[in-house]
């Protein structure tokens, strides 16, 4: 799913509603892929931007449900 992040409060929302989950995420963005539960990662993917979100899990709909607000409508 794609997401963007608009200011440093949102990135900051975002990781604190993903930390919670216990399965491993990322964000990629061209070349660059960061830990999703990592503020410095997820702020150095840039502002403004469209970034990929891999979930590596089976059921994540709870989690879905929280970062709905930052996922980009297709």
């Amino acid at each position: 799913m794609d997401l963007i992040f608009h200011n440093t409060k949102e990135v900051g929302d975002f990781v604190g509603r993903v930390e919670k989950y216990p399965f491993h995420m990322d964000l990629f963005r061209g070349s660059i892929v960061v830990d999703a539960k990592s503020f410095l990662g997820v702020l150095n993917m840039g502002l403004n931007r469209i970034i990929r979100l891999k979930v590596y899990a089976e059921d994540y709909e709870d989690m879905y449900q929280d970062i709905k607000q930052f996922i980009v409508s297709q």
